[in-house]
């Protein structure tokens, strides 16, 4: 028998059916132990706690927390984590602790701030730092450069992937009137600005990847007909996309490790051995496999967006299949991190039971892994042997492409009991290390955090009103002044 060129997952109603050991590894680790979904379960009640974590989590540590019955737990993308965090508060939640890199933590603090709940603790789960490829290419002498030249440019906005730290959201509002983005609301983010600020010119950044990828789309939808481009934004129409293409700018020197490798070589091996699959892919994606995922979207047959825009599109598949009645397996490329199986296999396989009880026929989803079959790493603490990632701790494999993110899997189980089993009612200063950085020094008159926050504040707005604040487009106006 041949065996498959990308480890995959199959999703049934009641199984789960791994291929390769990659796979295997994931599998093991989405049926957690009863024990320690108990321990953490009352650790949470007992503290009061509660947990906003990235999609990019370990599927043992995903699991466990999928399986906790507690009500103040939300597994999401960067964007949702803040709004879930002060939900969190609102209900009561007297600690809250963030599983994800360092920046989404800083976001967490902030919004609490700013939202009237600086009482509320929140803690990571490292005493050393979790980085991140993507924002530290924000923070590089080359991204100043970058800002300095859009503050010289006349009606110029900086758009900033939330993706980055608040000391780098300050310094870049202080040099150019800033609004961050996430790779779900970019596109609106980017024509909306277009439609509302006259010949603005745009600067994305850090990502290099989605950055190009904008460029690519918004081409590609100036060719489209007007009809089409007002249906996504209103204010739009061919000949204004067109004016806009060379007043958007992007950075030409950040990458996200994750993402990095999902390049030529993956997508040959997919063109060659599934031509029939449905082929999902992260806006941070090298230009080949978002090309693949663009021509697939284009044809009914993938997305091209951010996690959330990849689980709808896997559900909304597996939903039309049960509206049809189908007997089938329906295959996805999983073109993004590895971590994203836990939500996709709970959510999934819940439609699924749900068809099934019903009567309905045979149907399963297969989740393919574009990494190498053996990117694993030993690891004799798992009590499996092995957990996804190569040996080397980067979790990429230039047979394929990136498994996991290495800077996310510094959130452990074994981290997030530990800091839970130290808090306390009153804060502790033995936890400081776990607290998010301060940044008490101040950029144009105003500490780098509350500075920091404004971008996000601009986003939150825009994101419930669908306009940018008023005051941001003024920023603009005024800073193009001579």
């Amino acid at each position: 028998m041949t065996l498959p060129v990308f480890p995959s997952l199959r999703i049934t109603a009641d199984a789960l059916i791994p291929q390769g050991a990659f796979a295997e590894a994931q599998a093991a680790f989405l049926k957690p132990d009863p024990e320690l979904v108990m321990q953490l379960t009352t650790l949470l009640r007992d503290k009061n706690a509660g947990v906003v974590a990235h999609f990019y989590m370990d599927p043992e540590l995903q699991g466990v927390l999928s399986a906790c019955d507690w009500p103040h737990i939300h597994v999401s993308d960067s964007l949702a984590m803040a709004d879930r965090a002060i939900a969190m508060a609102e209900q009561g939640a007297g600690t809250i602790a963030v599983l994800g890199v360092d920046f989404m933590s800083e976001n967490v603090r902030a919004m609490l701030d700013a939202s009237g709940y600086a009482h509320i603790p929140v803690y990571r789960v490292a005493r050393d730092p979790i980085g991140c490829s993507l924002a530290e290419s924000a923070e590089a002498p080359a991204y100043g450069a970058y800002l300095i030249e859009a503050a010289e440019t006349p009606r110029s906005l900086h758009v900033v992937y939330i993706n980055t730290s608040l000391v780098t959201k300050a310094k870049a509002h202080a040099i150019v009137p800033t609004i961050t983005c996430t790779s779900s609301n970019v596109v609106r983010t980017v024509l909306q600005a277009a439609a509302q600020i006259p010949d603005v010119h745009i600067w994305f950044g850090p990502d290099t990847y989605m950055g190009d990828n904008l460029a690519h789309m918004f081409q590609s939808l100036a060719e489209m007909p007007d009809e089409q481009i007002r249906h996504l934004h209103p204010a739009h129409d061919q000949a204004s996309v067109r004016s806009l293409l060379p007043r958007f700018h992007y950075f030409e020197q950040g990458t996200c490790i994750v993402h990095h490798m999902f390049g030529r070589e993956v997508v040959e091996l997919v063109r060659e051995n599934y031509p029939d699959v449905f082929v999902t892919a992260h806006l941070e994606v090298p230009g080949e496999m978002f090309e693949l995922g663009l021509k697939a979207q284009s044809k009914g047959n993938g997305v091209v967006g951010s996690t959330s825009n990849i689980l709808a599109f896997v559900l909304g598949k597996v939903d039309e299949a049960i509206a049809r009645g189908e007997q089938a397996n329906l295959r996805f490329i999983l073109g993004t991190e590895a971590g994203m199986i836990t939500p996709i296999v709970r959510q999934v396989q819940a439609s699924l039971r749900d068809y099934a009880s019903e009567g309905g026929a045979a149907l399963s989803a297969e989740i393919i892994f574009p990494v190498a079959s053996e990117a694993i790493a030993q690891d004799a603490q798992s009590g499996l042997g092995v957990v996804p990632g190569v040996a080397g701790g980067e979790g990429c494999s230039t047979a394929g492409g990136c498994a996991t993110c290495p800077y996310m899997k510094m959130n452990s189980l074994r981290a997030l009991l530990g800091l839970l089993e130290r808090v306390e009612v009153e804060p502790r200063s033995d936890l400081a290390p776990f607290e998010p950085r301060k940044y008490a020094q101040e950029i144009r008159g105003r500490t780098a955090a509350d500075l920091g926050g404004e971008p996000i504040l601009h986003m939150r707005a825009f994101q419930r009103s669908g306009e940018l604040p008023e005051a941001l487009v003024s920023d603009v106006l005024t800073r193009s002044r001579p």
